[in-house]
């Protein structure tokens, strides 16, 4: 083979090679496009139910405001002018709280545009109200350790979505283990120059097999009714779009993940 020759064969080789990477990356690109809509619509089910819990005791206020006032008509037929006031007054507030959780479900299935600055406080205060009355509802204690509150730059509605993941991850752990008095506690403080957002449960850790895959695509583990994609895209999210690092150890009595994301 002459010179002219090979010097042709290892260009063609390199175009090739080119090409194959090309459509490897878009073929990884478009998996990944798959995985989060699939991740999307596996949040979205979960969060229908925190509707559902949400919206219960509220309704049964408004039910027993309604019924207390058919019953003063029907029995007494003595319901005053302030009476009914105060409770317009009443189911009013009731109204508002159930239009502001509407708010807060459909802030978190917005699709951010763009990265903004937000307070990391905030954010996680807005989270923790969407899921604390199935919270409530399966018993378990959620605890909020503010040490410090720095500015972070990014997609705040995908740093909720990590946080929901986490956190309704080591519910259905504590469910399904049957653990009393559990408790998920997040706290957040500042360490060399980043925010450090830590999230543990008391559900009893992850088994060690299975400790090098909880990031893996499709690793459900105990949660025997979900996608299993949850951790993935949470890791996805905080690495790729957000310049951190995400990552889970155990320690005692349960599991520990911390999220830790660069100040702006």
């Amino acid at each position: 083979m002459t010179k002219e020759e090979c010097k042709d064969k290892i260009n063609f080789l390199e175009s090739e090679l080119k090409a194959l990477r090309s459509f490897t990356q878009k073929e990884s690109e478009q998996h990944n496009k798959i995985l989060t809509q699939s991740s999307k619509m596996a949040a979205m089910g979960e969060m229908i139910g925190n509707i559902a819990h949400q919206w219960r005791q509220p309704l049964m206020e408004l039910s027993s405001i309604l019924m207390e006032a058919e019953a003063k008509i029907r029995i007494s037929k003595n319901l005053t002018y302030n009476q009914v006031l105060e409770m317009i007054d009443t189911s009013n507030q009731i109204l508002k709280y159930m239009s502001n959780t509407i708010d807060d479900f459909r802030n978190f299935f917005a699709t951010d545009k763009e990265k903004t600055k937000f307070k990391i406080s905030e954010q996680i205060k807005r989270t923790v109200n969407i899921l604390s009355s199935t919270l409530e509802n399966k018993k378990i204690q959620i605890q909020i350790i503010i040490q410090s509150n720095p500015t972070i730059y990014g997609y705040q509605n995908e740093y909720s979505q990590v946080l929901i993941n986490i956190i309704s991850n080591a519910k259905d752990v504590l469910v399904q283990r049957g653990i009393e008095n559990g408790i998920i506690k997040v706290k957040v403080y500042e360490k060399d120059g980043e925010c450090i957002t830590e999230i543990i449960d008391n559900a009893g850790g992850i088994s060690e097999k299975y400790m090098d895959d909880i990031f893996k695509p499709f690793m459900t583990f105990e949660k025997k009714n979900g996608t299993g994609i949850g951790l993935f895209m949470s890791k996805l999210i905080v690495e790729n779009n957000m310049n951190g690092r995400l990552s889970a150890k155990n320690v005692k009595n349960g599991a520990q993940f911390l999220i830790e994301l660069p100040i702006f």
